[in-house]
């Protein structure tokens, strides 16, 4: 069920449904309010309007740059895990030539005694 939350920003009032909680739109809308403010402050000509496009401009940055970051993980994360794939698999291999040379080792030194 959605929250029906109120909230002010830059003077005027809002009603928005969300699934999320009423604190945590209380929070965004907060930050909104003063990313605006600043900007207003910054520009003293810049209307309500000019503020709220520059701030959606600075989260839509944000965003990509996250989005853009965390693919870089993912690609990160996808290449240590091959990588350890292919040392588990080099590491399962040594093991066997280890135990065959140990078959082999046994082999020789039972000739030798002979």
């Amino acid at each position: 069920m959605a929250n029906k939350v109120r909230f002010t920003v830059c003077g005027s009032s809002y009603i928005v449904a969300s699934e999320e909680t009423e604190e945590y739109v209380l929070g965004l809308a907060e930050q909104l309010n003063q990313d605006m403010k600043d900007i207003m402050s910054a520009t003293p000509s810049a209307s309500v309007s000019t503020a709220a496009v520059v701030a959606a401009l600075g989260y839509l940055d944000e965003m990509h740059k996250a989005l853009r970051a965390a693919d870089n993980m993912r690609t990160q994360i996808r290449d240590y895990l091959e990588d350890a794939a292919k040392a588990q698999q080099a590491a399962e291999e040594a093991g066997r030539e280890v135990e065959r040379l140990h078959r082999e080792l046994r082999l020789l030194r039972g000739k030798a005694g002979e």
